[in-house]
């Protein structure tokens, strides 16, 4: 164990409190436990050394199984490292991982940060661009350094997930933006455009400005529109992050449903509905004009058809609301204790009603889970009837694993003969006409995995079509 601080390792850390230091040695402190465990979920690590306290810590084991340093140091040590009053016993160094502009993608939304000098503004606004499905941040040469300690440690981990830009001019950023198709809008607290009223689905650019002066006029004129948050008590302005996490949610609300009316979803939902609806009426008609002629036996297959399809338009409906409640924001989770080995055995239970179902086969960690398992059961039933439709061997085969603080599940099946694009398509709602399955189920279940900070989304691998879905657990 390190004790002195004097050693090598730690004089090596403790200089990069400094930001000159930084720059000269290109790397940064992660302070924490949350901010040391998204590096090493990256692959590959985002560490090159680790400070702990206690050499036993579970992340100190991943990162020794994953090629990082590890040293073992006692608290003294580590509270001459750390920036905070009560330290954690855990602490990272990491290289530089900022990028260019020209590798920011060319969809969805920037921040762009302007004389933004609070490192925890910055920081929680880093961390509510990764929550809003963002595509990046700008920290202009204007604002607080990006690997500032607390920066870091209030972005809790999310500046290893997002494309971070460092260094530039606000000026070549909107210019760089506005090139890439972005619509430029500038917060502000007298902005012309209340926020809600305003299409923000993408892609744009926002610029935020300074906690207490705001947006410049030179940098207001640069922009296409300014946008207030409209406020309904009295509260002079709210705090920047809380401005700007308002403004990326409501860009990733609007994206959420951009280019699909409510009016089309309920064609296409009525549409996903006439076929069951049409079956039932067959069997109702059949049992009630021969109920005498039949036998029990198919007494009981039709009566089993009926609550089946029943239970299709139960679905359809769950969907087409949660469609509604994405739409307006307005979708509430309600978490629950949730084993996902029961949830999916209770989804094969339901699909047994069908005598061509192919069945589903559970594997993977059954949790349990604090998440909405109404929503859960909903998209399990969702990837089961796209994989009916668009994958043509075998079972379902439904697996999990917790990924940090969230769990990733995956359903795939063997048989599918589309590729990677088509099968990415088919989380966007398509009208009546456009080939088989739900025409609105996936749309919805992405949408409902994007509203609560989520995503899902589809892979192949080979003749296999894999259906994701990740979502945070709640706590």
């Amino acid at each position: 164990m390190i004790s002195s601080t004097k050693n090598p390792k730690v004089q090596a850390a403790a200089r990069l409190h400094k930001r000159a230091m930084r720059e000269q040695d290109r790397r940064f402190l992660v302070e924490g436990a949350q901010g040391v465990a998204e590096a090493l979920a990256e692959s590959p690590p985002t560490l090159e050394t680790l400070f702990v306290e206690d050499d036993l810590h579970e992340l100190a084991v991943r990162a020794r199984e994953v090629g990082v340093d590890v040293v073992h140091a006692d608290m003294a040590v580590l509270s001459r490292l750390t920036s905070t009053v009560t330290p954690q016993g855990i602490l990272g160094v990491a290289p530089f991982i900022d990028v260019s502009l020209e590798a920011l993608p060319g969809e969805g939304c920037v921040s762009v940060l302007h004389e933004v000098r609070d490192p925890g503004n910055a920081g929680t606004i880093l961390r509510s661009g990764d929550a809003a499905g963002t595509s990046g941040v700008v920290f202009t040469a204007s604002s607080v350094d990006v690997y500032n300690p607390k920066t870091v440690r209030a972005s809790a981990g999310s500046v290893f997930h997002l494309p971070v830009v460092r260094g530039v001019s606000t000026g070549d950023a909107i210019e760089h933006l506005r090139a890439q198709g972005r619509r430029i809008l500038a917060m502000d607290a007298r902005g012309s455009e209340p926020l809600y009223a305003t299409d923000v689905s993408g892609p744009i650019a926002f610029v935020f400005g300074n906690e207490a002066h705001g947006l410049p006029q030179e940098v207001v004129s640069m922009a296409d529109a300014t946008v207030r948050v409209p406020h309904a008590g009295r509260a002079e302005s709210l705090n920047l992050a809380a401005a700007a996490t308002v403004c990326l949610f409501e860009g990733a609300r609007q994206a959420a449903g951009r280019g699909v009316s409510l009016e089309s979803l309920i064609m296409a939902a009525a549409h996903d509905i006439r076929s069951p609806l049409t079956a039932m009426k067959g069997f109702g008609y059949a049992l009630e004009k021969r109920w005498g002629d039949m036998t029990d036996d198919h007494r009981s297959l039709m009566l089993t058809g009926i609550v089946h399809d029943a239970d299709r338009m139960d679905q359809i409906l769950r969907l087409l609301v949660d469609a509604a409640r994405v739409s307006d924001g307005a979708l509430e989770p309600y978490p629950d204790r949730t084993d996902l080995a029961e949830a999916v055995a209770a989804v094969a239970d339901m699909q047994r009603r069908d005598p061509e179902h192919p069945g589903i086969v559970w594997t993977g960690d059954p949790g349990p889970y604090f998440l909405d398992p109404t929503r859960l059961k909903t998209a399990l039933l969702a990837f089961d009837e796209s994989l009916r439709w668009w994958a043509g061997d075998g079972p379902v085969a439904v697996a999990a694993e917790r990924d940090g603080d969230a769990v990733h599940l995956t359903a795939s099946r063997a048989g599918t003969t589309i590729g990677l694009e088509d099968a990415e398509a088919l989380f966007e709602a398509r009208k009546p006409g456009t080939g088989g399955g739900s025409k609105i189920g996936l749309f919805v279940v992405r949408g409902v995995a994007q509203a609560q900070g989520g995503s899902a989304w589809a892979s192949v691998a080979g003749d296999r079509l894999i259906l994701h879905l990740r979502l945070p657990l709640a706590t």
